[in-house]
């Protein structure tokens, strides 16, 4: 039985991978952070209590700061696969906290590293690159495109793409770079665009929210769906040599379609509900990215599954469930405080 070790475990990429390598019939080990909440909503259901035999799954506390705590709990369980997930994702939220970005992704990176080196045998090694390491750099970006990131989220970014490589080279690892272009889910977190977009459009629709406001509507992205791309980053590892990969569809889309596509779906017209807040622009834009593939077609396989109005039908489909609870919840309780002061 293959171990792998997870960090990001508790993100949307994490919990895709985890029941992705579980199906596998993996052993599969998530890293978590101690804190007095819980943040496992997107895991909860692979839980299994680990008093009876035979768990497959396990979660360990540590963090990407604390290289100590990696160390342990690496030669603690010997993984054959290491999928380094984890980060302060929020490209704009970056602007903000220039500093703790730096530290989990591009410092966290090299202590993850440092931690698997001293291993004997040393695990396969999968690091989450970012397309916006390609920031202004002209689409559509493949393998050969030059870097020109555009924020702090970025440049750390780039930083730990080329930490992989280092390693890879000078002490012969199995490391590859996942270069990911944006990718989504249902369980894509609220404050992404495209989450927040759904997640807006289902309440608006039921009555539940008024407005939506964004930023640049005409920033381009190329838009995938997640579940399909934890599977390249599987797929990476099997490979024969490590080697770096872009993921992508090809398509690119602007913020502004994904928002008519969205309205559309609900038979809203989104002019009347949407207002640009120029508060969530970023200091530097990224304009456009569009990847480009081939490598990971021809080498690997691999290729995209869901379309991109598909993606949409599924995110839109998840929020509106959501959103119906949310309106059951809040008549109900309407009712009840109508009684209550009868």
């Amino acid at each position: 039985m293959k171990k792998a070790f997870i960090t990001g475990i508790t993100g949307q990429d994490g919990s895709y991978l985890a029941e992705f390598l579980l199906e596998k019939g993996y052993e599969v080990w998530g890293l978590i952070r101690r804190s007095s909440s819980f943040h496992t909503g997107r895991i909860e259901h692979l839980y299994q209590d680990p008093h009876e035999p035979g768990v497959k799954f396990h979660l360990a506390y540590g963090d990407l700061c604390d290289g100590n705590s990696l160390a342990s709990i690496l030669k603690q369980i010997k993984p054959d696969e290491v999928y380094n997930l984890g980060a302060q994702s929020h490209v704009r939220v970056s602007f903000d906290q220039p500093v703790y970005t730096a530290d989990v992704v591009a410092i966290g990176t090299l202590r993850l590293l440092e931690a698997i080196r001293e291993l004997s045998p040393a695990p396969k090694y999968y690091q989450a690159s970012s397309s916006e390491m390609f920031g202004s750099s002209a689409p559509p970006q493949s393998e050969t495109s030059p870097f020109h990131p555009r924020s702090p989220y970025a440049c750390s970014k780039v930083f730990a793409y080329y930490q992989v490589i280092n390693y890879r080279e000078a002490y012969k690892l199995f490391a590859c770079n996942g270069i990911l272009f944006n990718h989504e889910s249902p369980r894509r977190g609220e404050t992404f665009v495209t989450r927040k977009i759904t997640r807006a459009a289902t309440r608006i629709k039921l009555g539940l929210q008024d407005k939506l406001y964004l930023g640049n509507l005409d920033a381009r992205r190329d838009w995938g769906y997640a579940p399909d791309y934890v599977k390249a980053m599987w797929m990476m590892l099997q490979a024969d040599e490590p080697e770096d990969y872009v993921i992508a569809t090809g398509e690119g889309h602007s913020v502004k379609e994904f928002v008519e596509a969205v309205f559309s779906m609900l038979a809203l017209d989104w002019r009347k509900y949407v207002d640009v807040d120029p508060r969530y622009f970023r200091p530097s834009e990224v304009e456009n990215l569009r990847g480009d593939a081939s490598k990971a077609m021809n080498k690997l396989g691999w290729k995209p599954s869901v379309s991109f109005s598909e993606l949409v039908r599924i995110m839109v489909e998840a929020d509106m469930e959501l959103a119906r609870q949310e309106k059951i919840l809040r008549d109900a309780g309407e009712k009840y405080t109508i009684r209550s002061n009868v």
